[in-house]
C-alpha cells in the first residue's frame, strides 16, 4: 500500500467497506479479524503520519504543560462552547474569553482548590472533526488530552450538544483514548516456538484471534484473558496494539440558562449522568466541583509522628489505591530510602496500630504512622 494520506484514506473506506457488507458468523470470523487488524494498523499509520507532519511544521508554545497539583484535569470541547469562561470561574487562571471561534489556541493552566486539594484544569485548543489526524492542531491538543487523569467534555446546549458530543467521542477514540472504560485483562506473551496457544475464563472465537495476531506477525504467543464478560474485538485489538490511554470522563452541558425548557429536559434525557451548567451564569458549579473531585477518587490521610497525636488538620491528600510508599514519596524521597515499617489506624487494616509494608493500599481516614531507619 502506498503511504501517501490519500492511498491510507482510501484503503480505511475499502475495508470498513468490507466489514459492513461482510456478515459475522463462525465461517467468516478468520476473514473479519484480519480485516480489523489491518482497519486498526492503518489507522495507526495515519495518526503517526498526521504527528510527523506536525512535528514537521514545528507546533509553537503553549502545549508542553508541566503536570502539578494532586491531579490535572483537561476541558475538551468545540470553539466557543465556554471552556475559558469556565476555567476562569473554577480557577485563578485568566484565560481570553471572546465571542468568535477558536480564542484560545495554547493550553491555558487553572488550579482548582476543593477540600483541600490542588486540581489543575487545563483549557486546550476547541477540537473539531478531523483532530485526531492533525486538523486545527488536534494532534497537540490529543497529546494534551493523554496526559490528563480525567476528561471533562463541554458541551453547548444551544448548538446540537448530541452531535457534539458524538463527534469528540469519536475523534478520542480514532486517537486511540477509550473513554468511561477499562482496559481487558488480557496478556500477550510472545514465545520462540510452538504456536498460538489461548487460556480464557470467557468464550472466545479462536480463529479470530489467531487471525489478528497474524496480521501483527504474530506467530507463537501464549495468550491469557482473565475476564468475566466476553470481549469485543475491538478491544482485543486494543490489547494487542498496547499503546491505549483509559480515561474517565464528565460530560458537562453548558449555557442552560439559554436553553428552551424542551430542549433543555431532551437533553437531560439523553445524558442523565451529566452535570448541567452555565458558566457566563455561575450556575451549578459548585456540583460540577463536587463530581470532578469525585471522579478523580481522592482519599485524605492523617500522619502521626511517633510519640505524639495525629494530625488532623492538615490531611495527605492522595488518589484512590495509593500505598504507604506513594505516602512515603509525597512527604519526602528520604522516607522512601530510610523506610523500616509503618502503623496503621483505620480502615485499611484489622486491627488498630498495625504494622504494614509499603505495599499496603491505604483508604481514606487513615492514620499513619511511618518509623525509619536511623
Amino acid at each position: 500500500m502506498s503511504s501517501n494520506r490519500s492511498s491510507i484514506d482510501e484503503d480505511i473506506k475499502q475495508i470498513e467497506d468490507e466489514i459492513r457488507r461482510t456478515p459475522y458468523n463462525k465461517a467468516t470470523s478468520h476473514h473479519i479479524g484480519r480485516l480489523k487488524a489491518k482497519l486498526a494498523r492503518l489507522r495507526e499509520r495515519k495518526l503517526a503520519k498526521a504527528t510527523a507532519t506536525a512535528t514537521g511544521k514545528g507546533t509553537g508554545t503553549g502545549f508542553d504543560i508541566k503536570r502539578a497539583g494532586d491531579a490535572t484535569v483537561a476541558m475538551v470541547g468545540f470553539p466557543s462552547v465556554g471552556k475559558s469562561t469556565l476555567l476562569n470561574r473554577l480557577t485563578n487562571a485568566n484565560a481570553e474569553v471572546a465571542s468568535y471561534d477558536f480564542t484560545t489556541l495554547r493550553v491555558i493552566p487553572g488550579t482548582l482548590h476543593y477540600k483541600g486539594t490542588r486540581i489543575q484544569i487545563l483549557d486546550v485548543p476547541g477540537l473539531i472533526q478531523g483532530a485526531s489526524y492533525g486538523r486545527g492542531r488536534g494532534k497537540e491538543v490529543i497529546s494534551a488530552l493523554r496526559n490528563a487523569d480525567l476528561i471533562l467534555f463541554i458541551l453547548d446546549i444551544t448548538n446540537n450538544a448530541v452531535k457534539q458530543h458524538e463527534i469528540l467521542a469519536r475523534e478520542l477514540y480514532n486517537s486511540g483514548i477509550r473513554i468511561n472504560s477499562r482496559p481487558p485483562n488480557v496478556s500477550i506473551h510472545k514465545l520462540s516456538r510452538g504456536g498460538i496457544r489461548i487460556e480464557s475464563t470467557v468464550e472466545v472465537d479462536e480463529d479470530f484471534i489467531r487471525a489478528v495476531l497474524a496480521e501483527y506477525r504474530i506467530h507463537n504467543a501464549e495468550v491469557i484473558i482473565r475476564e468475566r464478560e466476553p470481549i469485543t474485538p475491538e478491544e482485543f485489538i486494543d490489547a494487542v496494539i498496547g499503546n491505549r490511554k483509559y480515561l474517565d470522563a464528565i460530560t458537562v452541558i453548558n449555557k442552560i440558562d439559554l436553553a428552551e425548557p424542551s430542549m433543555l429536559g431532551n437533553i437531560r434525557k439523553r445524558y442523565p449522568d451529566a452535570v448541567f451548567i452555565s458558566a457566563e451564569g455561575n450556575i451549578n458549579l459548585e456540583a460540577l466541583k463536587e463530581r470532578i473531585y469525585a471522579a478523580l477518587g481522592f482519599i485524605q490521610i492523617y500522619m502521626k509522628p511517633q510519640g505524639a497525636p495525629p494530625d488532623m488538620h492538615n490531611p495527605l491528600v492522595l488518589r484512590r489505591y495509593s500505598t504507604v510508599a506513594d505516602a512515603c514519596a509525597a512527604i519526602h524521597r528520604d522516607f522512601l530510602a530510610k523506610f523500616r515499617y509503618a502503623q496503621i489506624w483505620g480502615r485499611s487494616v484489622k486491627y488498630a496500630g498495625q504494622r504494614v509494608g509499603l505495599t499496603h493500599v491505604l483508604a481514606d481516614g487513615d492514620i499513619v504512622s511511618i518509623v525509619l531507619r536511623r
